[in-house]
Parts: structure tokens; sequence; C-alpha cells
């Protein structure tokens, strides 16, 4: 057997330009102005969709005009925790990265969870967003979530 890769070295750079359109346009605008999470709500199967999306990806009805707050409390459906350095992360491993489904909404929103050893999450656990002090209108507003008070 050959020896344990433990690091990938390599770079890449690759610019680019992206426009989050109108549905994530205002779900980021809330996040910074507001400090609150906005979801879209589905014409026609009435789920909320988190992180806002302008038609909903089960049943392609347009969500546009029904919006709805959401809760920055919720529970940790699914995670991961990260070792491996790799380029691109979101910050130094270990790390880990959750799938978590806020209150009142009907998608998961994906992001770091803190505050607590990797040993001791679980799946369907509480938590609550920690939200960033100075607010850029992107997924760091929220700068990660940790156990529920």
């Amino acid at each position: 057997m050959g020896e344990l890769i433990t690091e990938v070295r390599g770079k890449l750079s690759i610019p680019y330009r992206w426009s989050y359109g109108e549905s994530l346009t205002r779900f980021f605008e809330e996040t910074k102005l507001n400090k609150r999470i906005m979801g879209a709500r589905c014409t026609k199967c009435n789920k909320v969709l988190v992180p806002a999306q302008k038609i909903c990806g089960r049943c392609f009805a347009p969500t546009q005009d029904e919006w709805e707050e959401v809760s920055d409390h919720g529970r940790l459906v699914s995670f991961t925790t990260v070792y491996l350095p790799f380029p691109g992360q979101p910050t130094d491993p270990p790390y880990t990265y959750g799938m978590i489904l806020l209150d009142g909404a009907s998608t998961q929103l994906p992001h770091l969870i803190r505050e607590i050893e990797p040993e001791a999450i679980e799946c369907d656990m509480r938590v609550q967003a920690v939200w960033s002090e100075e607010r850029k209108g992107d997924l760091y507003d929220i700068r990660y979530f940790k156990p529920e008070e």
C-alpha cells in the first residue's frame, strides 16, 4: 500500500463575474440591511425556498412576489467535518459544514457550524445564526451557526 495523501497542492485562477439576479439580490439585501432571512414562497406547492429562488426547483412555478421571513434558528439536518486542506476553502481545516433547515423554511441552507467540537455535533440538533457585525450582502453575513442557547 502507498503513502496516505493528506494534502493536495495546486494553484487555480478563474476570473469570473456572477450576477445574483432578482431573488438572490433581495435575499442578500435583507441579510445585509435588515439582518433577517427572507424565503421565496412557491405559488404552486407553497414551499418556502431559502436561499430565495425565482423559480421553484420542485414544481417550476414562480416565487418572485411571495416573500416570507424565516427564523435564523433551525435544525441541523446533515453535516460533514473537513480535515483535508484544499484551495478555496472558507476557513482552515478542520471545520464542519452543515445543511440547516431554518424554522419556517422548506429547503436547507448550507453553512459553517462552530462553537462545538466536531465529535459533539449531531443531526437534528438545534442551531442558531451568528451574524457578522459588518455585513456585505453575501452568504457570510451570517458568520456561522452554533448550538442553540
